[in-house]
């Protein structure tokens, strides 16, 4: 018992930092479901045969997501890509969440 005590006060800043900002959650779970889609996939259809593939997938991902986020058209965003024209997704993600205080 007196471990787990030296351990809290050691920690204790980092462990209670969560109550400065009540609004964000105690876990991860949004980011666990964000990727759990493509880990079935992976598990199901192997890997990538090379790093810049697996590169490349994981970015696609991360564009698909972030376009879900932000109630945009994953396709409509890539084919403005592919146009040349495609939304700033970074400016988007700021002007969505400008409000939002980060810990």
């Amino acid at each position: 018992i007196m471990g787990v005590i030296d351990s809290f006060r050691e920690y204790r800043e980092e462990m209670l930092k969560a109550l400065d900002h009540p609004d964000l959650p105690l876990h991860n779970n949004a980011s666990e479901r964000d990727i759990r889609e493509f880990v079935k996939r992976r598990k199901i259809s192997g890997s990538t045969k090379s790093e810049k593939g697996r590169k490349f997938r994981d970015g696609l991902a991360s564009i698909k997501k972030t376009c879900f986020r932000l109630g945009l058209s994953f396709w409509e965003y890539s084919s403005a890509s592919f146009q040349g024209k495609p939304p700033d997704l970074a400016q988007l993600v700021r002007a969505r969440y400008h409000d939002t205080p980060l810990p």
